[in-house]
């Protein structure tokens, strides 16, 4: 081959080159107006099990997440930008849950995370969101350890430190129990601190422990707690678990011939408990921040609109506190004039007597919640209703 024909081919690969590397340049022009689409939204994180054992908390946060979008959205968002929840399932697994936190903030640029319900995912979630500077509400987790991981990190539920004592002396007093069992599901975060709050809150209340037994979640057979436990016939059984051992551990005492009832949590409330353990979950007791009966009138508003949205159905804890959670973060922006989470954190910090769909809400110099009312509901005629509603002092 010739040097001419050589230096032709040479230009013409030259040229292909350059033409070649215009048009991808126009190719990926499109991917450059990502940040700017990115920037007329604000993205919120679901943090929660859409499978598996918890997925009964967890769908309706975020069925209550969502509906909280919609209306902000639909009153022209929040700082003239659209809300969107980013979601994803960590089937109620701890590994999965770090691993979705850190997609969430890393993958999705989201500002905001609301979530786990639980108080285990949300203890592994926590440290990650305050490395990476980004504001997690957990709308349901109850337990110790949560908040302590940092400024950025809160939570708008009724805690079991506030719950328990009030509801001990609704026992004492109005109920006029003596004796109460605890059993604790001890492979369980939540659990083992709703237990320590109990038996801490019952010191010098009249009510004597008079069985402390240990379960595992994912347990089938209670027979020997609950051998042990009819042996002290205690007034009231508290469980401080989840809602699919609760209903088992009714059924054995049940079969056993024991009257007493179950009392626990929000871990309870589900209709899993009553469809699980049938005629056996009936009288028994869930403490909550939230009732659909005798409503707030933004609490009426809500229930409204949820049972349009969904054929009839009246919106439980975790759907409303789903809300309260994006609505939270949504007033704390608007207040701080920023949606930078290293902004708008001090004003979420600062939220006091916020009106929610399930309470009044206050947090407080340690960002931990003080709710009002709290809400004993109980199983009757296969459906949870209210059972008291107690005031809580909002100081």
């Amino acid at each position: 081959m010739g040097f001419k024909k050589v230096s032709a081919l040479l230009l013409t690969a030259a040229l292909a080159m350059t033409i070649t590397a215009g048009c991808k340049k126009k190719e990926e022009a499109p991917k450059a107006e990502a940040p700017k689409a990115a920037a007329d939204t604000i993205k919120i994180g679901f943090l929660g099990a859409l499978t598996g054992d918890v997925a009964m908390f967890g769908k309706p946060t975020l069925e209550g997440m969502k509906m909280a979008a919609d209306d902000l959205n639909a009153a022209g968002g929040v700082l003239g930008k659209k809300i969107e929840i980013v979601e994803a399932d960590n089937r109620g697994d701890k590994q999965e849950g770090a691993s979705v936190t850190q997609k969430l903030i890393s993958r999705d640029n989201v500002i905001a995370i609301v979530g786990d319900p639980t108080t285990g995912i949300t203890k592994v979630a926590a440290p990650i969101a305050q490395k990476a500077q980004v504001v997690l509400l957990s709308a349901g987790a109850t337990g110790p350890g949560v908040v302590e991981n940092g400024d950025f990190i809160f939570r708008n539920t009724l805690l079991d430190s506030v719950a328990i004592p009030a509801c001990i002396d609704f026992f004492a007093n109005d109920l006029k129990y003596k004796k109460v069992a605890i059993i604790t599901s001890d492979n369980n975060d939540y659990s083992v601190g709703f237990s320590q709050t109990f038996r801490d809150a019952a010191k010098g209340k009249g009510i004597e422990i008079v069985a402390d037994e240990k379960v595992k979640d994912g347990d089938k057979d209670f027979s020997g707690q609950v051998t042990n436990i009819k042996a002290k016939k205690p007034d009231v059984i508290f469980f401080s678990g989840y809602y699919t051992e609760g209903a088992l551990i009714m059924k054995e005492a049940r079969k056993q011939g024991m009257k007493a009832n179950m009392f626990g949590g929000d871990g309870l409330f589900s209709p899993e408990f009553i469809k699980l353990g049938g005629s056996a979950a009936e009288g028994s007791m869930s403490a909550l921040g939230f009732s659909p009966e005798q409503a707030s009138p933004e609490t009426a508003k809500f229930i409204e609109a949820f049972k349009k949205k969904f054929a009839g159905a009246l919106p439980g804890l975790f759907d409303a506190q789903g809300y309260d959670g994006v609505m939270m973060i949504a007033d704390a922006i608007k207040r701080a004039n920023s949606a930078d989470p290293k902004v708008f954190k001090t004003a979420v910090a600062a939220t006091k007597n916020f009106q929610g769909v399930s309470g009044t809400i206050t947090i407080r110099a340690n960002r931990e919640p003080i709710k009002t009312p709290l809400c004993l509901l109980a199983v009757k005629d296969g459906k949870f209703v209210l059972k008291a509603k107690v005031p809580v002092k909002m100081d």
